[in-house]
Parts: C-alpha cells; sequence; structure tokens
C-alpha cells in the first residue's frame, strides 16, 4: 500500500507543478501584451529621414562596379514592387 500512497503523490505533485506553469505562462502573455500596448502608447514614433549614401572620389570605389550595384539595387526593387 505504501507504494499506492507514492504514486498518488507523485501525480498530485506533478499535476500542482503543471497548474502553477501554466498559470505562470499565461500571467506572462498578458503581462507582455500589456507592455507591448503601454510602450507602444507612449513612445513617440521615429522620424526616419533618408541619408543619400556619399562617394568618396578618393576611396578607390571603382565607377562602373557602382553603376552595376545601382542598377541590380534599383531592378531588385522593381521586382518587388
Amino acid at each position: 500500500m505504501p507504494e499506492q500512497n507514492l504514486v498518488s503523490q507523485g501525480l498530485e505533485l506533478m499535476i500542482f507543478g503543471m497548474g502553477v506553469v501554466f498559470v505562470f505562462l499565461i500571467m506572462l502573455v498578458f503581462v507582455t501584451g500589456l507592455m507591448s500596448k503601454l510602450v507602444t502608447k507612449f513612445t513617440p514614433e521615429p522620424v526616419l529621414v533618408p541619408v543619400k549614401p556619399k562617394v568618396n572620389k578618393q576611396s578607390g570605389v571603382d565607377p562602373q562596379l557602382l553603376k552595376v550595384l545601382s542598377a541590380a539595387v534599383k531592378e531588385h526593387r522593381e521586382r518587388q514592387k
């Protein structure tokens, strides 16, 4: 009979532990969602300013290579639309 008692205690402990973990995970989901809403509410939207790349003539970048790369980027962006 003592083995039966050990098994039942083990099952009770397992169910209690799984319940605690489940409740913690549910609370974590709700708290994370609440924090996300608060952060988006109280932080301003970032202002993105487009920056043109500066090409240094002294850097040794091949102008032909630069033209080819620019054409490839333009082609890729057109295909994405």
